[in-house]
C-alpha cells in the first residue's frame, strides 16, 4: 500500500519526468489496476514516466515501450511486442480433422510444420491468417487458430544471457547434479 502515497505525492506537482520503483508491487488488485490506468495517462499528459518493475507481465502490462540496459549498454529500446516478436514468437497452432490434408499444402521456403499431436499442427513462416485462407481455399476445417508468442519474461532473458553472470538455472542443475 505504500506505492499509492509515493505516487500520489509525486504527481500533483506536475513534474516533467516521473521516476516509479515496482508501482505495481504489493497493492491489492484494484491499486495495481489503479496503476496501470495512471502510468499511461502520465505518458498521455506529456511526461516522461520511467518505471523500474521485475515482474515482467506486469511490465507488458503497463508500458508503451521498453528500455533494457545490461552491463551499462543499451541492449533495446522498443515496444514489448518487438522484444517478444524478435525473441522468437509467431508460432501457429492449427487444429484441424484434416491436419495431414493441411500438411501437404505447398510449404514454401523458410515454413516449418511440427505434429505433436493427432489433428494439431504447428507451424512457423507463415501467419494465422495466411495459414487459415489457406485452410480455406483447400475448403478444410479449421476448430482452432492461434498465434503463440514468447512471454515477455522469456524475451528478456534471452535478450539479457550476456550480461548476467550468474544464472539460477545453472545453479539448479548443478545442486541437481551432485
Amino acid at each position: 500500500m505504500g506505492q499509492r502515497p509515493g505516487i500520489a505525492a509525486a504527481v500533483p506537482g506536475d513534474p516533467a519526468v516521473v521516476v516509479l520503483d515496482e508501482p505495481a508491487g504489493g497493492p491489492d488488485p484494484a491499486g495495481v489496476l489503479g496503476v496501470r490506468t495512471l502510468l499511461p495517462g502520465l505518458a498521455a499528459g506529456g511526461r516522461t514516466v520511467f518505471v523500474s518493475l521485475h515482474l515482467m507481465s506486469e511490465m507488458a502490462l503497463t508500458a508503451a515501450r521498453l528500455v533494457v540496459i545490461g552491463r551499462g549498454r543499451l541492449i533495446a529500446g522498443t515496444t514489448a511486442g518487438e522484444v517478444t516478436a524478435r525473441a522468437g514468437g509467431g508460432a501457429v497452432t492449427v487444429r484441424t480433422p484434416r491436419a495431414a490434408r493441411l500438411r501437404e499444402l505447398p510449404p514454401g521456403p523458410g515454413i516449418t510444420v511440427t505434429s505433436d499431436r493427432p489433428g494439431v499442427l504447428g507451424g512457423r513462416g507463415l501467419t494465422a491468417g495466411q495459414i487459415g485462407a489457406a485452410a480455406f481455399k483447400a475448403r478444410l476445417p479449421v476448430f482452432e487458430l492461434s498465434t503463440r508468442h514468447a512471454s515477455l519474461e522469456a524475451a528478456f532473458m534471452r535478450l539479457t544471457d550476456a550480461c548476467v553472470d550468474f544464472r539460477a538455472c545453472a545453479a539448479a542443475e548443478a545442486g541437481a547434479a551432485r
